[in-house]
């Protein structure tokens, strides 16, 4: 007897959400990019770009800022290597090499928001330092609008996270994600 498995569409895909959550911790958390439906690479968020999870148990809305981008292998024991063909060719000759490919980034935790019902409008209060609980694993990353970074932005705390952060290009991050 065949057990048939559910079947799930990303046709309903929020267009904004661009990964999920697969590490985490206090001040920053690394997400994979969604796999596209088609051969291509996942969309794959900017350097110094806005986007946004949510903790679930108190409805805040996290901001952070997008530190690093990387795509390799999906597993750590074959190398990419280079085969001269350009990427329409890999698409008609070679098209399981997309689905061999991971897209990661991590993102600098900078603020919250807390939800907007609870100060009766659309708006919560933004706190520009680090949240109660960052995401949790599993949890949707999305692109945040223009709306919500003019918002959250309005103070310029968050630039003292930013410029405290390890192991990056701290000036270019700030002049990206202002």
């Amino acid at each position: 007897m065949r057990l048939l498995l559910p079947q799930f569409t990303v046709d309903g895909r929020n267009p904004k959400h661009i990964g999920e959550v697969i590490e985490t911790s206090t001040t920053q958390y690394l997400a994979q990019c969604l796999e596209p439906e088609d051969l291509k690479f996942p969309v794959m968020p900017p350097f110094g770009s806005w986007i946004k999870s949510f903790d679930e148990e108190s409805g805040n809305k996290i901001f952070s800022v997008v530190t690093y981008v990387t795509t390799s292998p999906i597993d750590s024991v074959h190398r990419a290597r280079a085969l001269g063909l350009s990427l329409e060719e890999l698409r008609e000759q070679q098209p399981q090499i997309f689905a061999m490919l991971k897209t990661e980034f991590k993102a600098a935790i900078v603020g919250f928001e807390t939800p907007s019902n609870l100060n009766g409008n659309n708006l919560g209060q933004v706190y520009q330092y680090l949240p109660p609980r960052p995401p949790q694993i599993h949890q949707s990353v999305y692109h945040c609008d223009t709306e919500e970074v003019v918002h959250f932005t309005e103070k310029l705390d968050f630039l003292r996270t930013l410029l405290s952060a390890k192991d990056i290009p701290v000036e270019s991050l700030v002049a990206a994600s202002v």
